[in-house]
């Protein structure tokens, strides 16, 4: 059967999450005088990557709210930090951190430079919507200030709103109900190998492994069967055809 739908991940897939993220904590702990605490601008990076996977994961698996997430990521990165009394801040002051370091990483926020003009070519042949492990309203503001929302139709499912996240069939089940589309009808393309790339796969659609040149980013096993490989999303409307 043709592909008729194509569903997106949004973060290091349309959007420069990352560079985002990384031009945002430095911004921020530079104007508190506390990158000069960290050997390395990398050794601060490394310090918050690690903090918000232990805590977004905590978030994913439905122990903390997505608000919640960003508190206790500040409380535990300025604990490890040395700051006396962080684990207990307030919400109030842990909020207020947080949002200091989200208006640096929100100014920095941009598309991919193939992410625009891949939407164009795609939306006159296909259904497109997104699916993604996030708040429905944090991402659709997010897309609107990168200019890509309106080019991604109505479909937006996220594990906030759904109550399960990728890679559980269940949700991208959701979306593709949200196209008008059986499974196999739609492809999905993300850069997360296990969650959106086999995670697709198991759920019956057909998966596009999204892995730019130089991404960090590696499976632990090679591409499986079934897996289709892009570095860029300029290819992908001659890889839904092909």
């Amino acid at each position: 059967m043709p592909i008729k739908g194509v569903l997106f991940d949004v973060d290091d897939t349309l959007f420069d999450y990352s560079g985002a993220e990384r031009a945002g904590i430095l911004a921020h702990l530079r104007d508190l005088g506390l990158l000069e605490r960290f050997p390395t601008p990398q050794a601060a990076l490394t310090l918050w990557h690690d903090v918000m996977d232990v805590q977004y994961a905590r978030y994913l698996a439905g122990e903390l709210t997505f608000r919640a997430q960003q508190l206790e990521r500040t409380r535990r990165f300025l604990a490890h930090l040395g700051r006396d009394g962080a684990e207990h801040l307030t919400d109030d002051r842990a909020g207020a951190w947080f949002a200091g370091y989200a208006a640096h990483r929100d100014a920095a926020r941009t598309a991919f430079p193939d992410a625009l003009p891949a939407l164009t070519r795609l939306a006159p042949h296909y259904r497109l919507g997104v699916v993604s492990n996030s708040d429905t309203d944090h991402q659709r503001r997010k897309l609107a200030d990168i200019g890509l929302l309106d080019h991604l139709g109505d479909v937006l499912v996220c594990s906030e709103q759904h109550g399960e996240p990728k890679p559980a069939a269940g949700i991208f089940h959701a979306a593709c109900a949200a196209l008008g589309l059986p499974p196999h009808e739609v492809a999905h393309v993300g850069d997360n190998y296990a969650l959106d790339a086999e995670g697709a796969r198991d759920a019956g659609l057909h998966a596009y492994w999204l892995h730019r040149a130089g991404a960090a980013t590696a499976p632990a096993v090679p591409v499986a069967e079934g897996i289709h490989v892009l570095h860029t999303l300029d290819d992908l409307p001659h890889a839904l055809t092909s």
